[in-house]
């Protein structure tokens, strides 16, 4: 992969920000990011090239700070004298029209700067890069999928993208720090045809490095995962133990996730907000926000303020145990920050997850089904943006396997699951040992009892 604006000019144009924007009255500091990235994805629809687009794209923000906590920010991507003059400019004038907030501060510590026991770059992505690499894996997860079984009517996509991406920090209280990383992903889409009954499912994966993904695997899941649920009916309105695949508990993370960013709380919108040190889900729920493991595409040396990423349990054995902060609004709560600071460059820092982990259990998913005498199987939820992330109040559509005396009893379709968050998470009774990620959270299966679902 190649890379953007060579390290020294940005370093020399971030002295050059910093030391002009620093200077200006009633500035208390400021900071720099330097963001790049290049990309290259091909997709076919039915065999037939449908999108090959290769691309990059970079650029140079300065946030100025002044005294009272008013803020500004500007971006470029452009590195000449005139820009750069330009951007101390336009961003010291967004801070001197802005509002004041409190808390707004920048990070002091040592940073850590390309942390390789992280192991995020993948120093043979440039092997992908060729276009005849990308053709021939898309064409291999077409032929995989559509040889897997004679219902198989399309191969709507089958996809691949690789990309390469590097971010440089730095600010007037002396921090500065380089980090890179790559990433892979490849996904395939079906449409299965039996009789009348249509049904249109879709795997995918991405990782770190481009050899942790297996293209004909996925393919092959693509379509067993979508024969599971071909030809669905709705079932009896009734109270069912349900059975959470993988993909579909990392849904449900994500969202619980996002109500621990400090942020959300302080704006009053998180159902998490005041219930530290509370029970809010079953026993067996221990889920962490860990920014160092090794090879997960959530993992960073350090935030987008400077501050050394870490682990952070949000909730454990049930009750939840702390939030996730950035540097202003662990200033608020008089805490520090846990390295969550989110950013993009023309943006100001909020807080975000890194990677979210459901701990798993002892049981297999085999086992977990056993056990289960009238069950569902959930292999899609549908609407989790619609959770109510106050109220906790919600109702998704779904679609899986009946269970039947601990087996998969048939399809089932245009049911619906309502209940409260809150309440649906103390009901969880059992985490299987698959624990599998998908982006950066990762969740094993999920049993949850006495939930009530609305079919026919």
């Amino acid at each position: 992969m190649s890379k953007g604006a060579a390290r020294a000019e940005i370093e020399s144009a971030a002295e050059f920000l910093l030391a002009s924007a620093g200077g200006k009255p009633e500035m208390f500091g400021a900071d720099v990011m330097y963001s790049f990235a290049e990309s290259h994805s091909l997709s076919l629809m039915d065999g037939v090239p449908e999108e090959n687009t290769s691309g990059a794209s970079g650029g140079l923000s300065l946030r100025c700070i002044a005294k009272d906590g008013r803020q500004g920010v500007a971006t470029v991507n452009n590195f000449s004298g005139a820009s750069l003059e330009d951007l101390v400019d336009w961003s010291y004038a967004n801070c001197l029209a802005s509002e004041k907030d409190d808390g707004v501060s920048l990070y002091e510590g040592p940073i850590r700067n390309e942390d390789a026991s992280l192991e995020i770059m993948d120093a043979d992505m440039e092997t992908y890069a060729d276009a005849a690499f990308r053709m021939e894996t898309c064409a291999r997860m077409t032929e995989t999928a559509r040889g897997r079984d004679a219902k198989v009517l399309s191969v709507r996509s089958s996809s691949w993208s690789h990309m390469f991406g590097e971010m440089f920090y730095a600010s007037t209280a002396g921090v500065s720090g380089w980090k890179e990383g790559t990433s892979a992903s490849c996904g395939v889409a079906v449409v299965l045809k039996d009789g009348d009954s249509y049904e249109m499912g879709a795997y995918g994966k991405s990782e770190r490095f481009a050899s942790s993904l297996d293209p004909e695997e996925i393919a092959r899941l693509s379509v067993d995962r979508t024969l599971r649920i071909l030809g669905g009916r709705p079932v009896r309105t009734g109270k069912y133990t349900i059975l959470l695949e993988p993909e579909v508990s990392a849904s449900i993370v994500d969202e619980i996730g996002d109500m621990f960013c400090s942020s959300e709380v302080h704006k009053g919108r998180s159902l998490m907000g005041g219930r530290l040190g509370q029970s809010v889900a079953g026993g067996v729920v221990t889920l962490v926000d860990d920014a160092r493991l090794p090879r997960r595409l959530g993992s960073s040396s350090f935030d987008c303020e400077g501050v050394p990423t870490g682990k952070t349990t949000l909730i454990d054995s049930g009750v939840a145990n702390a939030y996730l902060y950035n540097l202003q609004h662990a200033s608020k709560d008089g805490t520090k920050s846990t390295g969550s600071a989110s950013r993009g460059l023309s943006s100001l820092p909020d807080v975000g997850t890194s990677n979210l982990v459901l701990r798993p259990g002892a049981d297999s998913p085999e086992r977990l089904m056993e056990n289960i005498k009238l069950g569902f199987w959930v292999t899609e939820l549908m609407g989790l943006h619609m959770i109510d992330s106050i109220s906790g109040n919600f109702s998704l559509g779904a679609r899986g396997v009946l269970i039947e005396n601990g087996r998969p009893s048939g399809p089932v379709a245009g049911v619906t699951i309502a209940d409260n968050l809150i309440d649906f998470l103390k009901k969880i009774t059992s985490v299987g040992l698959d624990l599998e990620f998908f982006g950066s959270t990762g969740a094993p299966t999920m049993v949850v009892e006495d939930v009530t679902l609305a079919g026919k």
